[in-house]
């Protein structure tokens, strides 16, 4: 799929302001620091560029990170069966489609909408999670794909096209709701929340650092802020 360059550059940019690539940054400085005699800001430099990396793989940060967003929507369990589509959003799908299942064994006559590009791939996102739920047992007629959105905006504004002012049920990850339903509402659509993928704090104290999943979780986090900041400033959301 072609992407512009100004696309590419806003996604450098967000891999740059992420937790981890800011201690890796922050890391390198105090090395330069060091490496140039300025031995004194250098060890500072480098001890809270350690602290932040023990901090941001710790899961009582993480999880603290995670509670606002993923506390915003409640699972959904009052479902209508008046709705005429399911939007099944982008990514995590091996998570996000066990609630598409779900809803749609409930609902009569629904549609799976499957979104989401793919940078890296010839196949879309909404191709590779359309195949996932027709290997899951859902008709291939009750699936649609919207394969050219990249962004949760340009998601909203191709649902616009879609279906207008239906009302549609919304999946997307428990973390990620906030931003995505507010973009949909602003863009004058009337989803649903189904919030999906919730996270399961199971670990505490020191022992809990260090860790990958934590570490992961704090970037989701950090990334749904920024970008509910930025879609706020655009007037967005």
């Amino acid at each position: 799929m072609n992407v512009s360059l100004s696309f590419m550059l806003k996604k450098m940019l967000a891999v740059a302001v992420m937790p981890l690539s800011l201690g890796v940054i922050a890391i390198v400085i105090a090395l330069l620091l060091i490496k140039f005699n300025r031995i004194n800001g250098g060890k500072k430099l480098l001890k809270l560029s350690i602290f932040w990396l023990v901090l941001i793989s710790w899961a009582p940060f993480s999880n603290l990170m995670l509670k606002p967003l993923e506390s915003a929507y409640p699972k959904l369990e009052k479902i209508p069966n008046n709705i005429e589509y399911i939007l099944l959003l982008g990514g995590d799908r091996d998570k996000r489609a066990w609630e598409a299942l779900r809803l749609y064994y409930k609902i009569p006559n629904v549609k799976i909408i499957t979104s989401g590009y793919s940078l890296h791939d010839k196949i879309s996102d909404a191709n590779k999670t359309a195949q996932l739920l027709i290997d899951s047992g859902i008709p291939k007629k009750d699936i649609l794909m919207q394969q050219k959105a990249k962004t949760t905006f340009e998601e909203a504004l191709w649902m616009k096209k879609r279906v207008g002012e239906k009302p549609f049920i919304l999946i997307t990850s428990a973390y990620h709701m906030p931003r995505a339903y507010g973009l949909f509402k602003k863009a004058g659509l009337n989803p649903i929340p189904a919030p999906a993928d919730f996270n399961h704090p199971e670990e505490y104290g020191v022992l809990s650092m260090l860790q990958s999943v934590h570490l992961k979780n704090t970037e989701h986090a950090w990334h749904e802020y920024i970008g509910l900041l930025v879609y706020k400033i655009q007037g967005k959301i």
